[in-house]
């Protein structure tokens, strides 16, 4: 199991449960429906809005927080206790506060229209090994670290952990046979911003128990933060693919930079296009290789990702967009060659907006890493008008897992990008290093219908540089077409490039979106 670091996850982890909880939970223990509970949820979230923030003090105590992985690796929630373990298709398994979890949420079940606290209890865990020492610090006060939820979403008779809620808004989910990777999360705030990025977090949950042979999970959760507080309704449904239901109404405290809806965190680390010597046994590391966008006009994008020199923020230009997602394309482990890891199981996550988000963008930021234990990979929506202290916005979207294409893309895709040196083996004047060969091969879509000699060109636009010899050809495979051009940057220290293929003024495939910097030379 390879430990992962989102990023800003440790400076994110420092508060506890707010004191306004029980408040809350003691106004909902009435009898009450789903719209109504969640509607004072809501306006609890409007009246923090109104309020100061108040960070509440940390209550781990601290011989948990100092704790390290393997300790906290140790403390081990008892499957048979279970929430609603023989009473649903459903089943809960909490996390224990400390280690960088140092923030614990209070969890409130939903039953019978009636929401009651779920009160921390040292006996729903085992203290293994180096966890031994700490099986009487946890005070029955203390919240929990987040929650997994199990499903029979492989076979009938096991229920496989397919979601998981722990750390700030971090959240996880799988389809069938698929592994953990990428992680989405409630809402990004100044993400890449010189001024910092902040990190709200999910203070409060309440889940409601499903009906015995229920295939779906509802859950409400509270978010807070100094700048956005926000009531968010979340309907579940695992599967092929697990699919998720967010509708998330957010209140300012502050004016907001940069607003990042359904905002998306991976992993690259290398793959089939990074051009810089990784000593790793293993060809590619990645949770995601690309970047894919459903324009609002119908256009479908694809852009691979990189692991670049130096920090990279872009940007794609939209207006109510149809839909966005980090993907995992590459499905084969022998381009992994990890046993342990199974980089070829990740999902990908695709959103898909309810409503018209106006004119924005999605924006991509790729940083820096020396190890694939760093999350480096951010994508999310930026809506172009801004969040004004006091003002409310409402977002809803559909989450999906996604095995390797979003099911509705019909056009051919990119299958891989190669990236070399553009000389010419024994040529005596070799060009410069900065003049690099590009291979992009594209499958699917109609192009196995085409003869080898069918008039196919290749549409490539690059506002800088120099190209040449730019062909098409297809592979001996007759289902895959490779595009192979040189691109001279010239002077410049980055090349954005779109490219596709056409049979005359009919598009056969998606864009591939490039950006080329002189930083993946370092």
């Amino acid at each position: 199991m390879i430990y992962r670091v989102l990023p800003g996850l440790l400076a994110c982890l420092l508060f506890s449960a707010p004191a306004v909880a029980s408040e809350l939970v003691l106004e909902s223990s009435r009898n009450t429906d789903a719209g109504a509970l969640f509607q004072r949820i809501e306006e609890r979230a409007r009246a923090l809005a109104a309020e100061r923030f108040q960070a509440p003090a940390v209550t781990v105590p601290e011989a948990l927080a100092t704790i390290d992985y393997q300790q906290y690796r140790a403390i081990r929630f008892k499957p048979e206790q279970a929430l609603w373990r023989g009473q649903s298709l459903f089943e809960i398994q909490l996390f224990h506060p400390g280690f960088l979890y140092q923030e614990p949420v209070q969890i409130n079940l939903v039953e019978d229209n009636r929401a009651v606290q779920l009160p921390f209890r040292r006996e729903l865990f085992r203290y293994d090994g180096p966890a031994a020492p700490l099986a009487d610090i946890a005070s029955e006060e203390l919240g929990y670290a987040g929650f997994r939820v199990h499903y029979p979403i492989n076979t009938a008779e096991h229920k496989d952990e397919f979601l998981v809620f722990q750390g700030a808004s971090y959240f996880r989910l799988v389809g069938p046979g698929q592994s953990y990777g990428i992680s989405a999360r409630g809402l990004a705030i100044d993400t890449a911003e010189p001024r910092g990025e902040k990190f709200p977090v999910f203070r409060e949950f309440w889940l409601f128990r499903p009906q015995p042979e229920e295939p779906r999970l509802r859950l409400f959760a509270l978010l807070d933060s100094p700048s956005v507080a926000g009531a968010y309704w979340i309907e579940i449904a695992p599967g092929a693919p697990t699919s998720m239901r967010v509708d998330a109404r957010l209140f300012a405290r502050k004016d907001i930079g940069k607003l990042g809806i359904a905002p998306l965190t991976s992993m690259f680390h290398h793959g089939e296009n990074s051009t810089r010597f990784v000593d790793d046994f293993r060809p590619e590391v990645h949770d995601s290789d690309g970047l894919q966008v459903l324009t609002g006009e119908g256009e479908w994008i694809w852009r691979p990702l990189g692991n670049p020199g130096v920090l990279r923020v872009t940007s794609m230009q939209d207006s109510s967009p149809a839909g966005f997602g980090l993907l995992q394309r590459d499905r084969r482990f022998e381009h992994y060659q990890d046993l342990e890891a199974a980089y070829e199981r990740r999902p990908g996550l695709w959103v898909t907006p309810e409503h018209d988000w106006g004119k924005g963008r999605v924006e991509l930021v790729e940083i820096p890493t020396d190890s694939e234990v760093n999350d480096n990979i951010v994508a999310y929506w930026v809506p172009d008008a801004p969040l004004k202290a006091g003002e409310s916005r409402r977002f809803a979207y559909q989450l999906r897992t996604v095995e390797k294409t979003v099911p509705d893309h019909a056009l051919a895709a990119v299958l891989r990008t190669r990236i070399g040196w553009a000389a010419v083996p024994g040529e005596p004047d070799p060009p410069p290093r900065s003049v690099r060969q590009f291979v992009v091969d594209f499958r699917g879509g109609e192009l196995p219908s085409l003869a080898a000699q069918a008039p196919l060109r290749p549409v490539l636009s690059h506002p800088v540089g120099e190209v040449r010899d730019l062909h098409v050809r297809q592979l001996p495979d007759g289902n895959t077409w490779r595009v192979s051009f040189k691109l001279d940057p010239q002077e410049h220290d980055v090349v954005d490039m779109r490219l596709h293929l056409a049979l005359k003024d009919q598009r056969l495939s998606e864009v591939w979106s490039y950006l080329w910097a002189a930083d993946a030379m370092e």
